[in-house]
């Protein structure tokens, strides 16, 4: 508990405890020492703004080859890469008026001020048109000064510890947009805002060069199982034209692109492997998936989301929490349960370890538990696997946001080799992972360094 009082004369346009805070009071007298000059974001700006949502099963959102990418605060990163493969789109005429303020241009600098990636800054580096929702402050710079500088300025403690302060430390923490022009910018001669921005571009090339090392770790995984499992891959094409006999299509799907040939070919390839093939179903004590949930809170247990799974492991930087309370449905997770995705990034699969075990899942995540002659790391390293993954693009139902239903993953077939290869190919999966996460903590500190530098030019 914290007890402290504060003079009426020094109270702004906020009443809660946590804006008021000592650590942020000595951190605003700090910033204002610096010898350059103060500005804040509304000073520097030609614009401040944000977008909004169209309703989630209304007309306004349409497929990726005709509309404009629509950026969620989930899309936004340190890097500024855009996954655009994963992205809403919504129609044109949508971007164009009801949306038209908050159109993107490349070099606009932007903030999530909503949700679990609060806090989160990027640049929007692309010539395409594009969108935001109301997750997301777009701040366009006036010119003389280098959005990425801004950007190297906010994601090192000087911007991090302003917008801790003025979220609101709420179940769905928030900040508003004049919240985000009164955030102060210290704002050095061009010439240094360069030399800042040319600093934090080598050290991303350096957390470049060790994360394309984890990438071709991790693609070496997915070559090491199909490799031990004796399975050979034909060229795959994408046929126009086929046929099908009528007996194929009893009590299955009626859509062309379930039966394209290229999945048949996928399903002859693993039959053909080393080892015995079976369905899920036949390998598994249960299958089921989590529950819907939208109240969060500060404390509580943990709620694991698509956002939290990746493959062969988790991302537990931005968990959300719920309340404790009974649960009707048997998904309180244990050691060794196998978690995968089903719907929007489906089929990506990881390993309840000790520190998942306890936590609740989401309704769009399956729990798994396995027989005892299945290996989980085995059976999570399979369903990771690029083979797998084309399956899984093939019973997935659903347009704009895929999702894989229970009866068809049941259904899938799995290589099932002796136990004991199971727990070879398990160990080595995890080897590499383990590689591949300390290359990971070795970019990161990178980037942590060079931010620690970074505040020392500034200040």
């Amino acid at each position: 508990m914290e007890c402290f009082c504060v003079n009426s004369q020094e109270m702004d346009n906020r009443i809660d405890p946590h804006f008021y805070r000592f650590e942020f009071i000595d951190f605003y007298k700090k910033l204002k020492k610096t010898k350059f000059e103060l500005k804040t974001i509304d000073e520097i700006s030609e614009k401040v703004t944000s977008g909004a949502t169209p309703l989630s099963k209304g007309d306004a959102y349409t497929a990726p080859e005709e509309g404009i990418p629509f950026i969620r605060s989930g899309d936004i990163n340190e890097d500024k890469s855009i996954n655009f493969n994963e992205v809403l789109y919504i129609k044109k005429e949508i971007h164009e008026k009801t949306l038209k303020s908050s159109k993107l241009k490349k070099g606009d600098v932007l903030i999530a001020i909503v949700g679990a990636t609060i806090g989160q800054v990027s640049i929007y580096d692309y010539d395409k048109e594009a969108n935001i929702n109301q997750a997301i402050a777009l701040v366009r710079l006036n010119k003389g000064v280098n959005s990425e500088y801004v950007k190297a300025f906010m994601i090192s403690t000087l911007g991090q510890k302003q917008l801790d302060r003025i979220k609101r430390p709420v179940a769905r923490a928030n900040i508003n947009l004049d919240e985000i022009r009164g955030i102060n910018i210290i704002l050095p001669p061009l010439e240094i805002q360069n030399k800042v921005v040319s600093f934090m571009d080598v050290a991303y090339k350096e957390q470049k060069n060790k994360e394309e090392q984890v990438t071709e770790l991790l693609d070496s995984i997915n070559d090491y199982v199909v490799k031990e499992l004796g399975i050979k891959l034909p060229k795959l094409e994408n046929k126009m034209t086929y046929a099908i006999s009528s007996k194929e299509l009893q009590n299955k799907r009626v859509d062309a692109f379930f039966y394209q040939p290229k999945f048949e070919d996928v399903e002859n390839a693993i039959k053909r492997g080393k080892y015995e093939v079976k369905e899920l179903k036949e390998i598994i004590e249960s299958l089921m998936n989590g529950f819907d949930f939208r109240e969060f809170v500060n404390i509580g247990r943990v709620y694991l989301k698509v956002a939290n799974i990746k493959q062969n492991r988790f991302n537990l930087s931005n968990v959300e929490y719920i309340p404790n309370f009974k649960i009707s449905k048997d998904i309180n997770l244990k050691e060794g349960d196998v978690l995968l995705t089903r719907k929007g990034t489906f089929g990506v699969s990881a390993v309840v370890d000790k520190d998942t075990e306890n936590c609740l899942i989401s309704s769009e995540i399956f729990r798994i538990v396995v027989k005892s002659e299945v290996d989980s790391y085995f059976l999570s390293a399979w369903l990771n696997s690029k083979i797998q993954q084309i399956v899984f693009n093939q019973i997935k139902t659903g347009g704009i946001m895929g999702h894989i239903s229970q009866e068809a993953l049941s259904e899938i077939k799995i290589p099932l080799p002796p136990l004991s290869i199971q727990n070879k190919i398990a160990r080595e999966v995890k080897k590499r992972m383990q590689k591949a996460e300390q290359l990971q903590k070795e970019a990161k500190g990178i980037l942590e360094e060079a931010k620690e530098k970074v505040e020392n030019i500034i200040l």
